[in-house]
């Protein structure tokens, strides 16, 4: 995995991280289905496909703040963390983040299924499926 406060951290602990942050931050403080938690992960997919269809690169990143009137500026680098990231790579880590609080949740070893799903995809003929898209 990559750095993280310079820790090196699992996925594992990446899954209990995000969990804990998401209950600190009371997301979990009233009960939610896992259909809801489906459709937030689903969500930011959304917002990543939309980020497309506005034309920003897979790779484009920008950065949000309000000001005093409440208008949303725009900058290209962060001159702080209180500037949201913007962009698909960060709805993408959106994805991944709800993912792991989803995890952290329901206690699913996350490792263990990403571990055991590509050691199965590794089987799988090319391009099975016959799917387009």
């Amino acid at each position: 995995m990559g750095e993280m406060n310079g820790m090196n951290k699992s996925i594992n602990e990446l899954v209990h991280a995000a969990h804990e942050n998401a209950k600190s931050k009371g997301w979990w403080d009233e009960p939610r289905s896992f259909g809801e938690i489906v459709a937030l992960i689903h969500s930011e997919a959304s917002e990543a496909l939309e980020d497309h269809r506005n034309g920003k690169l897979p790779t484009e990143v920008w950065y949000e703040a309000k000001n005093y009137e409440g208008q949303v500026i725009e900058r290209a680098q962060q001159p702080d963390e209180e500037w949201k990231p913007c962009g698909i790579p960060s709805e993408l880590a959106d994805i991944v983040i709800r993912v792991f609080d989803a995890c952290g949740r329901y206690g699913i070893d996350l490792e263990q299924a990403i571990e055991e799903k590509m050691a199965y995809n590794a089987t799988r003929p090319q391009r099975h499926g016959g799917k387009k898209l």
